[in-house]
């Protein structure tokens, strides 16, 4: 199969695209397109994808491993630790093998009987466990901040502050944040600052119009080309990932995205 290499690589934000928005694509197809567009990864992949982005000289920028999900199951819930613990082996070798370097992990809901501090206090012993095992695979853990006004009601970690409460008790090199510039602009916006005072601490990013999740155009409120620079001024070197939901044609919608975040 032919392979394509990423046209972005003298670029100063390394750009990728979550796959979940972009899933009525076959993923053989989508990362042929992605790559042609100057992209130069497919985010938040299952293990049994990891490798297809590397047939497009592509990688995967992020994975699931099994540490929880966006709605139910997450760190907060010490009963939830041992599952991680055994997915993580499972996933580890599989993803070092791929060439991936970064893993998604979420703080789950809040419930009746776990109020936010407990659930912080969880989510910790969780990620002091879980370090050491993602640094044998060379694997950093990004939790990710969300929004819990409209996308995810309940969410336990839905500010910065929780996160980096969490991610800097941890204190382990292989325990930071996921970023996500929509979720955290719906919760708090002063996005820039934010990224300025606590980069050190942020991995990865995504990206998503405000409101509706949707293109990276006019019609929202963010200026997305400075955040991306406010982010190169930090000497970030990691993967930016669109997470929008495109209401135009998706590959023309991720190709004005690309060029918009290309500072």
């Amino acid at each position: 199969m032919e392979q394509h290499q990423p046209k972005s690589s003298l670029h100063r934000i390394h750009q990728s695209v979550v796959r979940w928005p972009f899933k009525e694509i076959p993923l053989d197809t989508f990362c042929k397109a992605v790559a042609e567009i100057g992209l130069e990864g497919i985010d938040v992949l299952y293990p049994e994808e990891y490798e297809v982005p590397t047939r497009y000289g592509l990688h995967c920028t992020m994975a699931f491993a099994g540490l929880g999900d966006n709605k139910q199951i997450g760190m907060n819930r010490q009963e939830y630790h041992n599952e991680f613990e055994a997915s993580l082996r499972e996933n580890g070798p599989l993803a070092q093998k791929a060439g991936i370097t970064s893993v998604i992990t979420f703080s789950g809901p809040s419930f009746h009987d776990l109020n936010s501090e407990q659930g912080l206090r969880n989510t910790i012993v969780g990620l002091k466990r879980l370090a050491p095992i993602a640094a044998d695979y060379g694997l950093t853990i990004c939790m990710e901040p969300q929004n819990d006004k409209r996308d995810h009601p309940g969410y336990m970690c839905n500010t910065t502050a929780w996160g980096l409460e969490a991610v800097e008790a941890v204190g382990h090199p292989n325990v930071k944040l996921l970023y996500d510039v929509y979720h955290m602009q719906i919760m708090e916006g002063d996005v820039i600052e934010t990224i300025r005072t606590h980069a050190q601490w942020f991995h990865h990013y995504h990206t998503g119009g405000v409101p509706g999740r949707h293109e990276l155009d006019e019609c929202q409120e963010i200026f997305w080309p400075a955040v991306m620079r406010a982010i190169v001024d930090t000497g970030f070197t990691g993967y930016v990932a669109h997470e929008f939901i495109p209401t135009k044609e998706p590959l023309a919608a991720l190709t004005e995205a690309f060029a918009i975040c290309n500072v």
